[in-house]
């Protein structure tokens, strides 16, 4: 697993929860964030994800206790005290916990990961984080791949201009500025003039 979150304690943090009473509004509000979190995350960090919701009598009747929800695996913590246990449990199973992220504001859960030596965000935080990286993908998505074209007349003199900035050196060839000392490579610039002539 290379995520692990804390249902209930993220939508929490982000307010979702409040005000949101009864089964349907509770299920809708699981729906919501399984959504958000699926169209935030790649395809291939889903498939290492879970997200952990305790199996009080909000639970969704009749569904298994382990679903997949757009290659995420869903837990409801019904053999467990509370979703904590069960979180607790994943990290300690976890073969490779310093790759493991664990997203609650749970003291107790982020202690568990501490031991563990896997990164544990708060849930508010996390949020924050991963709305900053959608704004981020989402301004990189609407930059063209290429300038537009036809130039404007602005462009075609900035660039006339850095190209004019050529001066000829002794040999009558033009030189630009660069990056390495004056001299440099001479000797092959003249080699291939020499087999030219």
């Amino acid at each position: 697993m290379a995520l692990i979150i804390d249902g209930y304690n993220l939508l929490n943090a982000v307010g979702i929860l409040s005000g949101a009473s009864g089964p349907g509004n509770l299920q809708r509000a699981r729906g919501a964030l399984l959504n958000f979190i699926a169209t935030s995350l790649p395809l291939d960090q889903r498939k290492r994800t879970a997200v952990i919701f305790d199996a009080g009598p909000e639970a969704p009747r009749g569904l298994p206790r382990i679903v997949s929800d757009r290659e995420m695996t869903i837990h409801f913590a019904s053999q467990y005290d509370d979703a904590d246990a069960l979180i607790e449990e994943l990290i300690l199973a976890d073969s490779a916990p310093r790759s493991l992220t664990v997203v609650s504001s749970d003291h107790r859960i982020q202690r568990a990961a501490k031991r563990r030596r896997a990164r544990s965000v708060d849930s508010d935080r996390w949020y924050v984080e991963i709305l900053h990286s959608r704004q981020n993908q989402a301004n990189r998505d609407s930059l063209p791949d290429k300038p537009q074209l036809p130039l404007t007349a602005a462009d075609v003199d900035y660039w006339l201009s850095k190209f004019q900035d050529a001066t000829p050196n002794d040999s009558g060839r033009e030189f630009y500025d660069s990056p390495f000392p004056p001299g440099y490579a001479d000797d092959l610039l003249d080699e291939k003039f020499e087999e030219e002539d």
